[in-house]
Order: C-alpha cells, then structure tokens, then sequence
C-alpha cells in the first residue's frame, strides 16, 4: 500500500496538548449530564470500543484535500443536518449514497477532475442549538440536540440529557459505515453501471433527460477507453468514500481519540473529516483547543462575522506548520451578505500565502422561516450564494474548491423552490427533518448541474490558474 504521508509536510507535535485538554477551556453547546459517574462510565465504555475509521483512510483523505488546494480535485460533501437513529436503515442509506453518487458522476463529467466524496453521516447525530432551553405551553424544557444527546420529544424524560445516547451514535455510526463499505465494495458505486443508482421516484423530473445523458456520454467513454486497451478499466468499479460531522460532544471524541501503531500522534478515529462549527470556533475554547492536536484534516464554518484577524489566528492556531490538506475554511455567509463578507477573508488568508481549501455551504446563511412556521431555505437563494462564490474566489485569485450540502435522497419537500418549483404549500406534504430543511435528490442534482454550468461559465475547468 503506496505511504499516504509522501507528499504531506513533517509537522510538529502540538505543545502543551493531550486529549484532555480541552477540558480547561471553555465548552459551549455541551449538554448537561445529571449524573457524572454515569457519564464517565459511558465514557470508559467507548474508549474499549474498536474505532470507526483508519488513520490510512485518514491520511489519504489528507492527501485528496491536498490536491484540492491546488485545483487539482473538486470536494463533494453532503448528507443529512442531523442523522437520527431511526433513519439508520438500508433504503436512507443507500438513497443518500445514490445522490452523492449522482452528483459526483455529474461533478466529474462537467469539472473534468476527480472528487472528493464525503458524507455527512455516520456521526452528525449531534447539533448546535441557540438557545439551551425552549418553552411550549407554559412548560420549559432543555433543547433537543440531536439523537446522540436527547430526543425530539416533549417530555422531562426525552428531552433528559442520556449519556447512553453516545454508545447508541458509536453502533449506528458502524452500522452505518459497514453498510457503505459493504455497497462500494460489492461494485454499488461501478462507473460502468451508474443507471443503477437512480431513484424510483425521480422519473418524473426535469433533469432526468440531462442527467441520462451524461450518464449515456460517460458508458460511451469507459466502453471506448476498454476497446483501445482490449481490457476491463477495474478502477471504475469502486469509489474512496469518506465520513465527515461536526465534532461537536467532545466527550464523545475525546473517547474515540487514539494512537495507532507506525503512525505518530493522535487520530480522531470517530471520523475521517471532523468540522467546528460557527458557534464553537472561538480561538480560545474548547473546540479549537481540542482540534489542534488531532491528525485529520480538519474545517472550520466561516459566518458572516468572522473578521480577517480571527480568521488568521484559528489558521496559526490549527495549522501552525502550514501542512497541506490539514486545514479547510467552509464559508457560509448568505446570499445577501457574501459579496460584502466574503472578499476581506480572502484577501487575508491569500495575503499570507496560507494553505488552506476553500468551500462553498450555500445552506446554512439561508435559512428562514414561513408564515404557516416551516423552517426552509429557498433554492433561488442556494444558487445565488453558491454562484456569487465562484465569482468571488474569481476576483480574489483564489479557488473555490468544494461544496457543502445538507441533502437527503428521500422525496422530501423542505426547501422552497428548485427543478419543481415547490411552494410553501408543497412544505406540508413531505416535511420529516427534526432540525434543518434539506435538499432532496432533484435539488441536490441541480445544484451539481450549476456548479458545472457556472465553472463552464467563469472559464476551465475549476481550480485551474
């Protein structure tokens, strides 16, 4: 097996840094355990249990994102805002890998590199929240924060903060990733079938003839690749596929953090990609300082008010050695706000000459609320963040070099707009997310369709100089 850690620069072992460490600084968005010895004992439980991932998966990772930064890959991630337990079936699964294949399939043929595919599951069973108790009725109840902490409902029992939760997330999380690497290895992800990944319910769509298309163009090519060589192209019947989610209960990672034999330092082994989030990223909590002593690459949500200095003292913080592939800035500012926002923070990181992959959450700055009381974001709104983006980087001379989704392969109706035109009516008929509305498959294809048509638009293939 080819040594991932060629083309990565030595880095330094972090100074004062164990996995405990965090521990002595501020932890925002940890729930509160009522009882302490239970929690410690789920605790020990998990640091027995066998990890999620490999650091040799971790480190080619490292590698792939690497080769992002310098255009040479385009970083495909997406999956649910928040897993839950129930939705650890067969059909979720393979539907959302469905869509990510899809999309890379249409990202490959239109970009014309290679993708770096990354789900948003087998761990994203925690979320932030912005405020730590919500009231319904006149009763006041701690705020549901994803399966691995609590439960969605309405009750002093659901809403109890279960320390259990988390051996629950670690089996669901296994299942989870089993299946997937049962499916790309048994051929589900083969290159020279990609009609089998469609989905039953998306005959009807606008971009089936597109997408048909491309699928026609891409057996076209494989078959004429293996007629000029007189042999089968073997490497187009499996994917690398990697797990992302917000380390956010780090109890929890601290517990899946471990050394490993002929590898030196510390690997989160809960995740091959962990990310901060916007409400956990202050240079002196306890998130960063966690952070800073694993070997995965890591990312970073960048809002709207996040300043060039802060920008630049998380990057001396979380990649001091400047290593390639380590560090990820995911900028999620808003339609209406990115074109104002966006540019300081790519002058100072250019200005610097850091090393850093730069990508696109056209979701997240999006979000609103209708008057019937839906959470939704409309797709007109998705596409213009994302396409201001390009022009942005553009301008900068910098290179936007990845995307960040929360999307479904089910046939939901969370997000206003799109292939469709679903309405604020349509919300009521398909709405299952317990926190953030989602793309579905239809959605999701179209933004993997605009991304190419505004890279084709802006001129070459992306990431090119």
């Amino acid at each position: 097996m080819p040594n991932p850690d060629r083309n990565l620069h030595p880095v330094n072992l972090p100074t004062g840094w164990d996995t405990r460490s965090w521990r002595a600084r501020t932890a925002m968005q940890l729930p509160r355990y009522s009882d302490p010895n239970e929690l410690e004992g789920v605790l020990a439980e998990l640091r027995g249990l066998p990890p999620l991932v490999t650091s040799w998966e971790i480190l080619a990772l490292k590698q792939q994102i690497a080769d992002a930064q310098e255009g040479k890959r385009f970083l495909l991630q997406g999956g649910d805002c928040a897993e839950t337990f129930d939705a650890c079936s067969s059909d979720v699964i393979s539907n959302r890998l469905k869509v990510l294949l899809q999309m890379s399939l249409v990202l490959v043929h239109g970009l014309r590199k290679p993708v770096i595919r990354v789900g948003r599951f087998a761990g994203q069973y925690a979320k932030p929240r912005s405020a730590d108790t919500e009231t319904v009725d006149g009763v006041t109840l701690p705020t549901y924060r994803g399966d691995m902490v609590n439960a969605p409902g309405f009750s002093a029992e659901a809403r109890r903060a279960d320390p259990r939760r988390m051996v629950k997330a670690h089996a669901r999380s296994a299942m989870t990733m089993n299946f997937v690497r049962a499916l790309i290895d048994g051929g589900f992800a083969d290159l020279h079938h990609p009609e089998y990944w469609n989905l039953s319910w998306v005959g009807h769509s606008p971009l089936a003839d597109e997408y048909r298309r491309m699928v026609t163009a891409i057996g076209d090519a494989v078959r004429f690749m293996e007629t000029l060589s007189g042999q089968e192209v073997h490497n187009l019947n499996r994917v690398d596929f990697y797990t992302s989610h917000e380390a956010l209960l780090l109890p929890y990672e601290e517990s899946l953090t471990r050394e490993v034999p002929r590898h030196w330092g510390w690997f989160n082994l809960s995740t091959h990609y962990p990310w901060i989030g916007m409400r956990t990223a202050a240079a002196d909590g306890a998130h960063v300082e966690y952070f800073r002593g694993i070997r995965n690459p890591i990312a970073i949500k960048v809002g709207p008010t996040v300043t060039p200095d802060q920008l630049l003292r998380l990057t001396d913080i979380l990649n001091p050695d400047d290593e390639p592939g380590r560090l990820t800035f995911i900028h999620r500012m808003g339609a209406g706000h990115i074109a104002d926002k966006l540019p300081p923070l790519l002058e100072a990181t250019r200005g610097d000459g850091r090393k850093v992959l730069w990508v696109c959450d056209p979701m997240h700055g999006n979000t609103e609320a209708t008057a019937n009381g839906y959470k939704t974001r409309r797709f007109a709104n998705i596409g213009s963040e994302l396409e201001q983006a390009f022009d942005l980087h553009a301008a900068a001379g910098t290179r936007l070099g990845g995307v960040h989704l929360e999307l479904t392969g089910e046939d939901v109706t969370e997000c206003l707009g799109g292939a469709r035109k679903l309405t604020e009516t349509d919300l009521e008929r398909a709405y299952h997310s317990t926190v953030d509305p989602r793309l579905n498959y239809e959605q999701a294809l179209e933004v993997a369709m605009l991304i190419v048509r505004k890279q084709s638009n802006i001129g070459g293939p992306a990431g090119t100089d």
